[in-house]
């Protein structure tokens, strides 16, 4: 059964956001660790926690994914730009221990002219700093568009980033459609060409969740620009072929387009093949 799901407003708790994804239809969600745009946290609720953690059972709402905020940056020049990278990703992952067996999936960062290799070695490092052999959480790097010195923009650069993180167990990947599309992969026209290159570079068995988003822009043009499903350059039945995909079907998906919850309810309903 396809697991789906979007990103959700985290503002009212994890119980308020399992409630919400059983009312638009979706058995999983993505939401902020903290402020996307900041690094503030709200102050967790055991409480919330532990309700939410029975209703999930209840619902069979499972593999949820907490995001990152977009301000960090684990390969900046700036010294106490990384710094603030990894002591928030460290709080981050101490934080998701309360909600064990799920993702947590980051933005590699911009090396901001230092080149993409000096941008994976720091990233590396941050990751040996923070990942604990005892941690239930696995952290997902996410497939990049390629705008700016974005670091994560092909496979490589991912596989050179796992390749030097020494707790490897507690590392997968988030593939973006969107930002692949843009970054010049063709999972439209040649979907299993891109899996194929994938698993050759990387390995399917890396791949953890999937973020399902059309483009606004054509394939190749290294910008990051969100459509609606089946309102892009990628397109309805692509993106059905992905979540039907042998090799996929059975990952979850987080829907990051742009739309309010009625929109969500439908686009889940139209992958479910019930819109």
């Amino acid at each position: 059964m396809l697991t789906i799901g979007c990103h959700l407003s985290s503002s009212k708790g994890f119980l308020a956001m399992g409630k919400e994804a059983v009312k638009i239809g979706a058995d999983t969600f993505q939401f902020f660790s903290r402020n996307p745009r900041g690094t503030k946290a709200k102050k967790l609720d055991p409480e919330d926690i532990g309700r939410f953690l029975s209703f999930a059972q209840e619902h069979k709402i499972n593999r949820i994914l907490a995001h990152a905020p977009y301000t960090l940056n684990a390969c900046s020049a700036d010294e106490g730009l990384r710094e603030l990278a990894r002591d928030t990703m460290k709080d981050d992952l101490d934080r998701m221990e309360y909600i064990p067996g799920n993702c947590y999936n980051f933005h590699p960062g911009s090396h901001t002219g230092q080149g993409a290799e000096t941008g994976i070695r720091y990233i590396s490092h941050m990751l040996n700093q923070i990942l604990r052999p005892d941690q239930k959480t696995t952290v997902l790097l996410e497939t990049m568009s390629g705008k700016g010195s974005e670091v994560g923009r092909t496979f490589e650069e991912l596989r050179g980033i796992l390749n030097q993180v020494e707790r490897n167990e507690c590392m997968g990947v988030c593939l973006d459609t969107c930002h692949v599309w843009d970054a010049g992969y063709d999972i439209a026209g040649d979907l299993d060409g891109v899996l194929n290159e994938f698993d050759r570079i990387i390995g399917l068995s890396r791949l953890k969740a999937i973020h399902l988003n059309d483009s606004l822009n054509p394939l190749g043009s290294h910008k990051d620009r969100h459509a609606a499903i089946g309102e892009g350059m990628i397109g309805f039945d692509a993106l059905k072929r992905i979540v039907e995909h042998p090799s996929l079907k059975n990952l979850p998906f987080y829907l990051e387009t742009p739309n309010d919850l009625p929109g969500y309810a439908k686009e889940i309903a139209m992958m479910r093949g019930m819109g």
